[in-house]
């Protein structure tokens, strides 16, 4: 008898502890799994600590760290990388799709217009008291829409001018090379020069300066030229406001410029990159850059320079680059998505990848700055950035009608007042459909 309620005792601990595992077992493989989503455009990244220099091996490491640790659900990251002339198909095409974005790493002149769609979350539940004191004013402004905050800002950037130093001495223009680490302004009067004696010694088939205009990728630089003779580009309640004398001589100054051979033959039928190709092939003597693409230039043979403007102090336009999330219908995916940058932002590895640019965040930037290419510099001439949007919604209606106009100026078919009405009068009516049609995040 003893043996045998030994015997039952053993079997029911037994019994028992076969059940709990069970239990476990049966829990673990309960728990529900769930997809999301990161899509982004070609970014790089840096980080003296790494060889990484592509924010989507980034972003993977990232997600695969977050969902090893991440206790309430199964979750796989999946992240897509998509090129920038097929972004309204990745992002606004794929609304209530299974391929929908559920956070978007990308610069903000992109990001703002999304918005407005209603499907970007607030974040302001994301961002503590130590991240809103640890990012500048300037730049949580540009985040925040009604008081709320939509965007976590990562990274800024600046756009400015690049020219080819060799090819600046071979036209006689040694003394317009600043000094290495220097951005440069010219005066108008010192432009003309510069344009007039490239377009003259420069051997045939190489131009002095970028133009573009088969699509929209040229916007935001012709935009800051079309501000060289005083134009401030919008009004005062952010409109389009070319239809002036400023404005009309900007782009009377677009053509006359073509005309002159500032530019290169057939440049309203090119794009951003058949410049690229030609700056890099030694064809063009001023291009366009910015400090995350600037750093992988030999600095040697390669100046930087600010735009245009009436006073000599030149003009640069800045943007900032960062994370939003969407609302696809699924809480659950909107709550995996903030948590999985409340685990990026707390790493400092991924934080230090900011120095790409100039990081948002001050202490990742003091962190770093040893690693932060010309950063006193670009910090210095940020005084000289012009806004290039307004904050208008439906931006990239707007982009999909701008360059229309200026790719007919560059071929004659539209006079320079012509393409100023134009102008005001297209990407105005894409800006109040944008507000027409906005709507915010409840």
């Amino acid at each position: 008898m003893k043996h045998l309620r030994r015997a039952l005792a053993l079997g029911i601990t037994l019994v028992m502890l076969l059940g709990t595992l069970a239990g476990c077992s049966s829990s673990k493989a309960e728990k529900e799994q769930l997809t999301l989503r990161i899509k982004l455009p070609p970014l790089t990244v840096a980080n003296a600590d790494t060889s990484i220099t592509d924010s989507y091996d980034v972003l993977t490491q990232a997600g695969e760290e977050f969902a090893a640790q991440y206790p309430d659900y199964d979750v796989t990251v999946e992240v897509v990388k998509f090129n920038y002339t097929e972004e309204d198909d990745y992002i606004t095409g794929c609304f209530d799709t299974d391929n929908a974005v559920d956070v978007l790493f990308e610069g903000y002149f992109n990001m703002a217009g999304y918005i407005h769609t209603g499907r970007v979350v607030p974040l302001d539940d994301i961002v503590t008291d130590e991240m809103r004191s640890d990012v500048d004013d300037t730049l949580w402004k540009m985040s925040r829409m009604d008081g709320k905050t939509y965007m976590l800002p990562y990274y800024s950037l600046q756009n400015t001018l690049i020219y080819n130093k060799d090819l600046f001495r071979q036209c006689g223009l040694t003394e317009y090379i600043g000094e290495d680490g220097m951005i440069q302004s010219w005066t108008p009067e010192e432009w003309e020069h510069i344009l007039s004696a490239l377009a003259e010694s420069l051997p045939e088939m190489t131009y002095p300066m970028m133009m573009y205009a088969k699509n929209d990728q040229g916007d935001t630089h012709i935009m800051t030229l079309l501000r060289s003779k005083g134009s401030p580009f919008f009004d005062e309640n952010g409109r389009f406001n070319l239809n002036t004398e400023e404005g009309i001589s900007a782009l009377q100054w677009l053509a006359d410029s073509y005309r002159a051979g500032y530019f290169p033959t057939g440049c309203e039928n090119m794009e951003i990159i058949d410049c690229g190709a030609l700056f890099e092939n030694n064809q063009l003597a001023i291009y366009m850059a910015n400090s995350a693409t600037t750093i992988n230039m030999d600095m040697a043979s390669t100046g930087i320079a600010n735009f245009p403007s009436p006073d000599g102090k030149g003009y640069n336009t800045s943007f900032v680059t960062g994370f939003e999330i969407f609302d696809n219908g699924d809480p659950k995916k909107v709550q995996v998505a903030k948590d999985f940058l409340r685990y990026f932002l707390s790493k400092e590895d991924y934080m230090n990848y900011a120095q790409v640019g100039i990081p948002a965040s001050n202490a990742t930037a003091e962190r770093v700055s040893e690693h932060i290419f010309m950063q006193e510099a670009y910090t210095a001439n940020a005084a000289y950035t012009v806004d290039f949007t307004a904050n208008n919604p439906n931006w990239r209606g707007v982009r999909d009608v701008f360059y229309t106009h200026i790719h007919e100026l560059l071929a004659g078919t539209k006079t320079p007042q012509e393409a100023a009405e134009a102008l005001d009068t297209d990407c105005n009516a894409a800006i109040e459909t944008g507000w027409a049609n906005s709507k915010l995040h409840e």
